[in-house]
């Protein structure tokens, strides 16, 4: 049966989301009732004798259309953090409703005249900005197509969201669906909390000895550690084959390949029914890059750059398996084996020894007090409903003439769980907006995603250093979203911000992970107390550019991919077309080829369901942006005798790239903070690769 709508905590929109009570049953009639005040919204605002003005139109249709975001991005968070059976099927069933409605709005004829309407030069800068994404928004939403061609646009934006769903369940249930148990002599090397982890979920299956998973908190320790091969090759090819024609038979129903040919045609007709040659000329449109040919450039210039020092990687990856290991021929289960042994070998430490300095609750704490120190803001536990006993809440505040004023909320979710997708991520309950309806400023809220290793024994979760350079990259967009001094919600936070800049901020936060004055304050030793001792950072910062060249060649790798993919008149029509493809990039950048069971790309969700298709590069164009701003800090803190915490210099990326978010260019914002365009010299000797 539905809820009835009056009880139905997807309809409150006094506070914040009822994460505790949202049920399967109450999605359809949330959705149904928001889809009804949309729709008539929409014909209210698009009446000739309807004021073109921006607040008018605001006011009216903004509001009910913010209200339906905000229910659908609470059903859409559950669905990736606490997914069940019967909240997918509520999910996937509402989808296609909310889906033609996004794209019916942004391609809507008279709403289109009247945004060509409004008289430009009375709208503030931020409204202009807003206005300017906004005429860009409908031209690429299909709204200058005709009869037919505007109804396959439509078709085709809502089979894309249905696929794309598709695409992520099939990766996530590939990734539950497998699980192995072996005896503690098979697990020799890796670490007691990996395996009182393993031996407690295999409890829990009423199974002897240990659970190995694909999730990563298993997946990566296991394969750096495990001295057995063969437990290490049984991931591997689980791992690689996950969601393909590779994987074992029983499986196959997860298969993406179908899926990933179909997208790849549907944005192909997309973008030539919108008049542009392929996908990758649509994709960036509103991003700083101005042709996918620059791009390709510029991922071709940096690849020339890091083969020389990722030839030197491999070189010594085979030196240490042959003489230590008696790897004469290593197969691709023992590169990450290996990659481990010769970083102890070479700076005498490994992860597992750094990890008991970082308790989840000491790193949080050295976190916020970078950000206080920075930003003149302060962090605070704070109250609201949440899905798993294991989610905070936290709020920002900032001192003001009128006492402590509140700048933004998140949650915080960093276990790995069943039922949660991989990955970490960032995303926003809500945004900053002076809100037309009450006259009331809405303060803005966010979702900071991890999937961390849960505490064993009643002791504390404990973080890898990869791990706390992941919180603080994801902090890093949630400081984006929650800092802004923005009053247009479209413009204000992330939103607007072009997608190969967005990872500025995200970026440019991993720098305090390396610096020793920053560190030595959020670190301490979970049986002892002690903080990491100096000498073992002096190893840590020694390996921080560990085979930099090798990971640098597969983003490279990655990213050539995804645009050659997107950026064909006729792009790959099989699987087999597409590891073709794959297979010339490998050629041209890569230094091991993997076997030919492996298929990886199966579950590159990011440019198949996360938004980032012809857009992955956005990573390594965004990394030369976040290394020259923390080149400021560097420079600066020479100066100040502050180091990387220079408080002006902190105050002034706050003002020009934090609170400015995407009111305007990306472009202006950094040279607004660094008095030039960027450069990539910052980049390449922070990577050890000048």
């Amino acid at each position: 049966m539905n809820a009835p709508t009056n009880t139905n905590p997807l309809l409150d929109f006094a506070g914040l989301p009822h994460f505790d009570t949202i049920a399967p049953t109450h999605v359809a009639p949330a959705i149904d009732a928001l889809l009804k005040a949309a729709n008539e919204a929409l014909e209210t605002v698009t009446q000739d004798d309807f004021p073109a003005d921006w607040t008018s139109m605001a006011t009216v249709l903004d509001v009910v259309t913010e209200r339906l975001s905000h229910a659908w991005g609470a059903v859409s968070h559950l669905n990736g953090v606490a997914d069940t059976p019967e909240l997918r099927a509520a999910y996937n069933e509402a989808l296609p409703r909310v889906t033609e409605f996004y794209t019916r709005l942004g391609a809507d004829e008279r709403l289109f005249a009247k945004y060509k309407a409004m008289d430009v030069a009375k709208l503030t800068d931020e409204q202009r900005q807003a206005h300017k994404n906004a005429m860009r928004g409908f031209v690429l939403g299909g709204a200058d197509l005709k009869g037919e061609a505007r109804k396959r646009f439509a078709w085709l934006q809502e089979r894309q969201a249905e696929l794309t769903q598709k695409f992520s369940e099939n990766a996530l249930d590939a990734t539950d669906g497998f699980a192995i148990y072996v005896s503690a002599e098979e697990l020799a090397g890796v670490p007691g909390d990996v395996l009182k982890a393993t031996a407690a979920a295999a409890k829990v299956d009423g199974k002897s000895g240990h659970k190995l998973t694909l999730k990563l908190p298993v997946y990566l320790p296991v394969m750096q550690f495990a001295h057995n091969a063969g437990v290490r090759e049984q991931l591997y090819k689980a791992y690689a084959t996950r969601a393909s024609d590779q994987a074992p038979k029983e499986s196959q129903i997860w298969d993406n390949t179908a899926i990933m040919v179909e997208l790849l045609a549907l944005r192909q007709e997309e973008s030539e029914l919108l008049g542009y040659r392929h996908f990758a000329d649509v994709s960036l449109v509103p991003k700083m890059a101005e042709s996918p040919e620059q791009v390709v450039a510029f991922l071709r210039e940096l690849a020339v750059k890091a083969k020389p020092f990722g030839e030197k990687d491999l070189a010594d990856l085979k030196s240490i398996a042959a003489s230590d290991l008696g790897l004469n021929d290593p197969q691709p289960w023992d590169w990450t084996y290996i990659s481990e042994k010769l970083k102890e070998a070479r700076y005498a430490f490994s992860e597992q020894e750094v990890k008991p300095y970082f308790p989840l609750d000491k790193v949080l704490a050295g976190l916020f007090q970078i950000v206080e120190t920075l930003f003149d803001v302060a962090i605070r536990p704070d109250q609201a409903a949440v899905w798993n006993p294991s989610v905070r809440f936290f709020r920002i505040e900032r001192n003001s003439p009128k006492g402590m004023q509140l700048v933004g909320q998140f949650y915080l979710d960093p276990s790995a769980r069943n039922g949660k997708r991989g990955g970490a991520w960032m995303d926003d309950v809500r945004a900053r907006w002076m809100r037309p309806d009450t006259g009331l400023l809405q303060t803005p809220v966010a979702h900071l995603v991890c999937n961390f290793s849960e505490g064993v024994d009643g002791k504390p979760a404990l973080l890898t250093h990869d791990d706390v350079i992941t919180l603080f990259h994801e902090f890093g967009h949630g400081l984006h979203h929650m800092l802004t001094q923005v009053n247009e919600h479209d413009v204000s936070g992330i939103s607007g911000v072009e997608w190969d800049a967005v990872e500025l901020p995200s970026q440019f936060m991993e720098n305090f992970c390396w610096e020793w004055d920053v560190l030595k304050h959020m670190t301490a030793h979970v049986d002892t107390g002690a903080p990491l001792p100096r000498e073992l950072f002096d190893k840590m910062l020694a390996a921080k550019n560990f085979q930099s060249g090798w990971q640098t060649l597969r983003q490279v790798e990655m990213s050539l991919v995804d645009m050659l993919l997107h950026s064909q008149a006729t792009p790959p029509a099989s699987g087999e077309a597409m590891l073709a493809l794959h297979q010339q990039v490998r050629d041209e950048v890569a230094l091991l080829v993997p076997p030919a069971y492996s298929r990886t790309i199966n579950t590159f969700s990011h440019i198949f369901a996360g938004g980032y298709s012809a857009g992955y590069y956005s990573y390594k164009w965004a990394e030369v942006l976040s290394a020259d701003a923390y080149a400021a800090f560097e420079e600066a803190g020479k100066i100040s005798g502050q180091g990387a915490l220079d408080v002006a210099t902190g105050r002034r990326y706050r003002e020009t790239i934090l609170e400015a978010g995407g009111s305007r260019p990306a472009m202006e914002s950094f040279k607004a903070f660094r008095g030039r365009e960027p450069t990539i010299d910052a980049l390449l000797r922070h990577q050890g690769m000048a």
